[in-house]
C-alpha cells in the first residue's frame, strides 16, 4: 500500500498492485486495474518511487522469513 495526496489535499492509501497506468496531464491521473481513475498531486516519478520502496519492503520481509 502506498500513501498519496489527492488534489483536494486529503491523503489516500492505495494498493500499489492495482495500478495499471499513470499519466501526467498536467495533474497526475492513476488508472487502476478495475478502471477507476484517481487524480493526485504526486508526480508520476514520486509514485513510481513509492511503489519501488513498497515492493522492496515486501521482498525484504520475504527474504527474512526464509532465513533460519
Amino acid at each position: 500500500m502506498i500513501e498519496l495526496m489527492k488534489t483536494n489535499g486529503s491523503k489516500i492509501v492505495i494498493n500499489a498492485d492495482l495500478i495499471e497506468e499513470i499519466k501526467e496531464t498536467p495533474d497526475t491521473v492513476i488508472t487502476l486495474t478495475n478502471g477507476k481513475k484517481l487524480l493526485v498531486k504526486d508526480s508520476a516519478d514520486e509514485i513510481v518511487e513509492k511503489v519501488i520502496e513498497y515492493r522492496q519492503k515486501i521482498m525484504m520481509g520475504i527474504s527474512r522469513t526464509g532465513e533460519m
